[in-house]
């Protein structure tokens, strides 16, 4: 088998890619920005572990990305999609594999050829998926469903998960064979409350994403009050919780200084007041017997008066999320359970959940 590589990356070049792409300096995030280093040009499996949300995904850009590969970087969340469509979606299909499939499909390893397959998630991926995946792993061919010919293959795979693959196996839930092949080079990666001495880095990176994202708002400034209530919290949703808190901070305290007390008041909740000062309209909406969420309309009177301009896209992806998450929270993770409380249909609350990176909740 070859494999392709570009041209390597200066070594300083690399440190400097790492750090962007995960910002960090406390002790763990620097043996962990090492052994990336040390692992980007090779071709073997990585298997990233750690508590959702402290960012595994930027994990595998990072090995992708130093490693020099021409290719893709492809990434599937395991969980996300039902067995039924995962197995079109990972292998493809050939024309007529099934009622509707009018043509041939390229499916998500393929697509990753010359480059690296993310597989987000994997402790949640079928058994008899398992099985298929690791033959695909030892054997670098597949076949598409439907399909008789094999086609040869080259890509890196790096795998992640929440889970303890060694517990699931244990259990009968996750192949043993299988988690040897990807845990070839185990990553542990730490969550947010482990190396809370990262804090204001990563608070300035998310910050500077806000500031390219919302490029008509004025940014907030955390003050050193701020910081120390931010450092006390707990962190259960580790860097993802971090970036919508900041997302929130942006929106409702653009271009003010934000301290310990706006921290606890409006940012670490999560449905926060107003903040001092603005309109109540909304708040003090009269809501309609039974109802749980403000009317539209009572937001009429405080967008009225709110001084920057609102990127609407933003604002209704913000709410989206905020539902969806709830949604699964109230149903136990359950995704039928939550689309029908949204009145979505399944595979449409998967395809979101898809899109904006939202797991299930533990």
């Amino acid at each position: 088998m070859t494999t392709r590589f570009a041209p390597s990356v200066p070594e300083d070049a690399r440190f400097s890619l790492v750090d962007r792409l995960i910002p960090g300096n406390a002790v763990p995030m620097r043996q962990m920005k090492r052994l990336i280093e040390m692992l980007a040009p090779s071709d073997a499996p990585v298997l990233v572990t750690g508590p959702s949300g402290a960012g595994k995904e930027l994990v595998a850009q990072a090995l992708h990305r130093l490693s020099g590969r021409k290719g893709q970087f492809v990434a599937i969340n395991c969980a996300a999609l039902p067995a039924e469509l995962l197995e079109g979606e990972l292998f493809g299909t050939e024309r007529g594999a099934y009622t509707g499939a009018d043509r041939a499909r390229a499916g998500l390893i393929e697509q990753a050829e010359g480059g690296t397959l993310f597989l987000d998630e994997i402790g949640d991926m079928p058994l008899p998926l398992q099985a298929k995946l690791l033959r695909v792993l030892e054997t670098r061919t597949l076949r598409r469903l439907g399909g008789a010919a094999p086609v040869s293959l080259d890509f890196r795979v790096v795998a992640a998960t929440h889970r303890d693959l060694s517990a699931l196996a244990a259990q009968g839930a996750f192949r043993e064979d299988l988690m040897f092949r990807l845990a070839v080079f185990p990553l542990a990666l730490p969550s947010l409350a482990e190396r809370l001495s990262d804090l204001p880095l990563i608070l300035s990176r998310l910050l500077d994403d806000c500031a390219v994202a919302l490029p008509s708002l004025a940014m907030p400034q955390f003050d050193e009050t701020a910081l120390r209530a931010l450092a006390g919290h707990d962190w259960p949703g580790n860097v993802r919780e971090l970036r919508s808190i900041v997302q929130r901070a942006c929106l409702m305290f653009a271009g003010q200084r934000i301290t310990a007390r706006e921290v606890r008041e409006n940012l670490l909740r999560f449905a926060p007041p107003l903040p001092a000062g603005a309109p109540a309209a909304a708040a003090t909406q009269t809501l309609p017997a039974g109802a749980a969420l403000p009317r539209p309309e009572a937001l009429r009177a405080a967008l009225a008066e709110t001084p920057a301009d609102l990127d609407l896209r933003i604002y209704l992806r913000d709410i989206e999320v905020t539902l969806i998450e709830a949604a699964l929270e109230r149903c136990k993770g359950c995704v039928a359970q939550a689309a029908e409380a949204l009145r979505l249909r399944r595979t449409t609350l998967i395809e979101k959940m898809r899109k904006y990176g939202i797991e299930r909740p533990a």
